[in-house]
């Protein structure tokens, strides 16, 4: 009689522990997320058995255009004048400025990292001669123009910049009302005497003109 009695009570407190199991969650690795990323991460798009998934993917760009793919096709090809290696953050329903930016900051020019700008040969930005190398690329927002600084702390994160490495700085024209667009984007474009590096997110679009 008294081992019948207990089998309800063994059965319900199975049924309890299962119950509990069932409703732990396994743990997930936590995005590090600043203004420039998207906002209210669910953390179930993040699990990854080995690193976080990157909510502002790194991209690279080539001058010449497509470099790599034109490399494939002919080994004897030339080195490339100009890379630029960025995190691409976006929208996500939020206002540029001041959801995002905010005049008079500074701006890592994209997330996470600090974005890096590899010239392969000397050129001229605004008649200043600039030597081969890494440099860290950074920008100080205004309303009708930004102030592009190259700075030498590469390999650095891009929150905070340290202003006793600048080299130089460069004073360009900002366009509002252009077509919007969701991801921050930095490409090359070819002109008559080098190439613009292009910098466009929302309707705002500013161009670095960089010849050789």
């Amino acid at each position: 009689m008294k081992i019948a009695r207990l089998q309800p009570v063994i059965l319900m407190t199975l049924v309890f522990f299962i119950s509990c199991k069932e409703n732990e969650k396994p743990a997930v690795a936590k995005a590090v997320v600043s203004t420039d990323s998207i906002p209210n991460i669910n953390d179930e798009t993040v699990v990854n058995r080995y690193a976080p998934v990157d909510v502002s993917p790194m991209d690279m760009s080539y001058f010449p255009i497509d470099y790599p793919k034109l490399k494939m096709t002919d080994n004897n090809i030339a080195p490339p004048i100009a890379r630029v290696i960025y995190s691409r953050p976006h929208l996500e329903g939020r206002q540029l400025f001041h959801d995002v930016l905010k005049y008079g900051e500074r701006w890592r020019l994209g997330a996470n990292e600090a974005t890096e700008l590899d010239l392969y040969r000397e050129v001229t930005i605004q008649n200043k001669k600039v030597k081969p190398g890494r440099y860290v690329l950074y920008c100080i927002l205004g309303p009708d123009k930004w102030s592009m600084v190259l700075n030498s702390n590469i390999d650095s994160w891009g929150l905070k910049q340290d202003t006793t490495k600048d080299i130089q700085h460069f004073d360009i024209p900002v366009t509002h009302g252009n077509p919007p667009l969701e991801y921050f984007t930095m490409v090359f474009e070819k002109t008559d005497k080098g190439a613009d590096l292009i910098m466009a997110w929302d309707d705002v679009l500013a161009k670095l003109p960089i010849n050789f």
